[in-house]
C-alpha cells in the first residue's frame, strides 16, 4: 500500500498554511518565507524504510523512517520533533510532538493526487500535490 505514496508530487494548492505556521509557533519572517514556497516532495522505498524528501526554494529536507518507529527529526523550521509514521486506513499518519504540543501530519493519495491535512490544536491546513508523470 505504500508504493501508492511513491514518486514525485509537486503542491499547486494550499488553504491556511499560515494559521498552521502560527499554530505550532513558527516566527512571522519564516512563515512569509514558508507561505510563498510551493514543494515538491519526493517519496522513495529502501528496503523496509522510507524515505521522504521536500524540496524548496525556502529549505530542504529529508526523512527516512521504518512505519511505526519513532525517529528524531528535524522540521524545516527547525523544531526538534520525536516523530512516528504509522499507515492507516491507506493512509500515511506522520505525528510529531515537542514541548508538550504535538501535530499530525496526515497524506492521502486518490489516483495522481496527493492531500497532505495537517492538524495542530484546532487548526487545519490542507496542501493538494499533483504527481510529476
Amino acid at each position: 500500500m505504500v508504493e501508492n505514496f511513491t514518486g514525485t508530487w509537486n503542491m499547486y494548492d494550499t488553504k491556511n498554511f499560515d494559521e498552521y505556521m502560527k499554530e505550532i509557533g513558527v516566527g512571522f519572517l519564516m512563515r512569509q518565507m514558508g507561505s510563498s514556497s510551493k514543494p515538491t516532495t519526493i517519496i522513495g522505498l529502501n528496503d523496509d524504510k522510507i524515505n521522504v524528501k521536500t524540496l524548496s526554494t525556502f529549505k530542504n529536507t529529508e526523512i527516512e523512517f521504518k512505519l511505526g518507529e519513532e525517529f528524531d527529526e528535524t522540521t524545516a523550521d527547525g523544531r526538534k520533533v520525536k516523530s512516528v509514521v504509522t499507515l492507516d486506513d491507506g493512509k500515511l499518519v506522520h505525528v510529531q510532538k515537542w514541548d508538550d504540543k504535538e501535530t499530525t501530519l496526515v497524506r492521502e493519495v486518490k489516483e495522481d493526487e496527493l492531500t497532505l491535512t495537517l492538524t495542530a490544536g484546532e487548526v487545519v491546513c490542507t496542501r493538494m500535490y499533483k504527481k510529476e508523470k
